[in-house]
């Protein structure tokens, strides 16, 4: 299916580019989250009349998110999860997690703004990209700690998940020192 896109789309194109998609895709995405329009003469001659609308308010969008871009890149968040001793999670930190953590900390976003390279399964300082707008990211941390005094060391450099290594003195039976240690008991 042939769309006119109404705003730029990562690794699909611009404002404006008439673009062929799959047909799910077209119907499923971009139609129902006014991101794009089917390619027909009269959509395209109701985006030329519109264009100049379009590209300004998408302007607006992106001074706004520039604004937010500068004071949320580089931040750091602390997500608090329980974890194993050798620092393996019970659950994930997924993207809803991060956008609650960055709107608890005063910025307003959602899940879908949050881009994870991988699952967060392990403790320690992950980086995440939020997409504040289609030419705007800002890049995140996410410290994940089972308290927030391990996050603090995680913060200075240190690290936590390091297993602890006890001694453990192997006991071993011998049978006639056992016999024997329950006879003199006796």
């Amino acid at each position: 299916m042939q769309v006119i896109l109404l705003e730029r789309i990562h690794r699909l194109g611009q404002m404006g580019d008439v673009v062929t998609v799959k047909d799910g895709f077209a119907r499923n995405f971009l139609l129902p989250q006014k991101k794009a329009l089917r390619a027909t003469d009269d959509n395209r001659k109701q985006f030329e009349v519109q264009r100049v609308q379009l590209e300004a308010r998408n302007l607006e969008l992106k001074k706004e998110a520039e604004a937010v871009l500068a004071k949320l890149d580089g931040k750091q968040f602390t997500a608090i999860r329980t974890a194993g001793d050798t620092g393996q999670l019970y659950g994930s930190v997924s993207s809803r997690d991060v956008a609650d953590l960055v709107t608890g900390g005063g910025f307003t976003i959602n899940r879908n703004m949050v881009v994870l390279t991988a699952p967060v399964k392990t403790l320690g300082i992950h980086n995440a990209t939020v997409q504040l707008h289609p030419e705007v990211t800002a890049k995140v941390s996410i410290n994940v700690a089972r308290s927030q005094e391990e996050a603090e060391k995680q913060a200075r450099g240190e690290n936590v998940a390091v297993v602890k290594v006890e001694a453990m003195e192997l006991e071993t039976f011998n049978p006639e020192d056992g016999v024997q240690g329950e006879r003199e008991r006796s």
